[in-house]
């Protein structure tokens, strides 16, 4: 195959440019999908593709993509990317590095001038975080028909503030209809997110699957009353009961399963007042494996602790499952190119399954799908201090540059 280089610097001023959007004070980023940061990292990615030479589109999902013609144009193309919106207050790896990684792929090639067989596209997802709008990878999961476009649209934040509208807003709701073209494969490079890679001192995964998930809200009913004059046997506690519940999840996750992974991620507290008993709680449960009965087997044994929790304390409540993802095996012959692109880059490498969601759990629903890897410094990701060493995302992109080229030539 014809030798085909990244700019490590170009890259890297890439990402730096790209990092003082939404940048916080402590080295982080603060993008949320459809916010004014976002529409604005939206703006620069689109101008940047478009100075790369690359036919940009958006759909009505707010779906970017850039195209780079193939020799033979009506194949299917070798699509790459990954997301730019971020956590609150998140870091700047996640997501950004899988799209500016694609974007520096495509220069590389337009570098040493060459043209693949195949056309390449890049792509940043709409909304994959899922931080401000519910479920998470809604951009992907509407374009691979997981999800219809108008629940999505519908999607609204806790300010009551609807997707579809925020989309118009910033001005991303596109004309091309959000759906699956075909596709010959899909890669995604990735920060890990977790520790096992940086443990092994090894720069690149090749990532075999994703962990299955579940996501509950939860919902407790008791009764507001004076912290003082009332006695502890006729108070109705509803955080009493969410404590409960969070012990006990860290008591399923030691027993039903080795990876098995369960959090309370997020919290809230009525009337949140120091000297009132808490009336009402709202919490999440999230839990996580590669084996989906591991998942159904702790959802279960919780629905059974939040009742028990909720009779102890007399309360009433609500369970609600708001999203149900299955473990996902990727495609072996995409994992057998990004090994084989890994030894042709001369990296170590290892193979891993990712305890994440992303993009690509619903693009290998509809395509050949596999993921690429990168080192998260201490394990450390969605806060501030992610941090990933510039040589491995180098590496990284380079591992994907290879893959994408062996594809692009079939």
């Amino acid at each position: 195959m014809p030798s085909v280089s990244l700019d490590s610097e170009r890259f890297r001023r890439r990402f730096d440019t790209f990092n003082e959007i939404g940048a916080t004070e402590r080295g982080g980023v603060n993008r949320p999908s459809l916010s004014d940061e976002n529409k604005a990292a939206r703006d620069t990615l689109v101008e940047w593709f478009r100075e790369a030479g690359l036919e940009v589109r958006i759909d009505t999902m707010g779906n970017i993509f850039g195209r780079r013609d193939g020799i033979k144009n009506d194949a299917a193309p070798v699509l790459f990317g990954s997301h730019i919106d971020s956590q609150y207050n998140g870091g700047r790896y996640d997501g950004v590095v899988g799209v500016l990684g694609g974007l520096e792929v495509v220069e590389a090639f337009n570098d040493a001038d060459v043209t693949t067989e195949r056309p390449l596209e890049v792509v940043a997802w709409s909304n994959e975080e899922g931080v401000r709008f519910q479920p998470d990878m809604l951009g992907s999961g509407v374009y691979c028909d997981i999800f219809d476009r108008d629940y999505a649209y519908e999607r609204e934040d806790k300010d009551g503030k609807r997707f579809g509208e925020e989309l118009d807003r910033i001005g991303y709701k596109g004309e091309t209809p959000c759906e699956a073209d075909a596709i010959h494969c899909y890669f995604e490079m990735h920060v890990e997110q977790g520790p096992f890679l940086e443990q092994q001192d090894t720069p690149v995964a090749a990532v075999e699957g994703v962990f299955g998930f579940a996501w509950l809200n939860v919902t407790f009913e008791g009764q507001a009353n004076h912290a003082g004059p009332t006695p502890m046997d006729m108070r109705h506690d509803a955080f009493v009961a969410t404590a409960d519940v969070t012990r006990a999840v860290r008591r399923i996750t030691a027993t039903e399963g080795t990876d098995l992974v369960g959090t309370v991620g997020s919290v809230d507290v009525w009337p949140n007042a120091i000297n009132v008993i808490p009336e009402t709680v709202e919490f999440t449960l999230d839990f996580r494996s590669y084996d989906d009965a591991v998942v159904d087997a702790a959802v279960e044994q919780i629905r059974r602790e939040v009742a028990h929790a909720a009779e102890r304390e007399g309360l009433e409540y609500e369970i609600e499952e708001i999203m149900r993802v299955d473990a996902d095996p990727f495609d072996q012959d995409c994992i057998d190119t990004v090994v084989a692109a890994a030894e042709t880059v001369g990296c170590e490498y290892t193979r891993l399954v990712s305890g994440a969601g992303h993009d690509a759990n619903y693009l290998n629903k509809i395509a050949p799908t596999s993921m690429i890897f990168v080192p998260s410094v201490d394990g450390i990701s969605h806060r501030e201090s992610e941090f990933t060493e510039w040589e491995d995302i180098v590496t990284g992109t380079e591992v994907l540059l290879n893959a994408v080229q062996q594809k692009a030539s079939e």
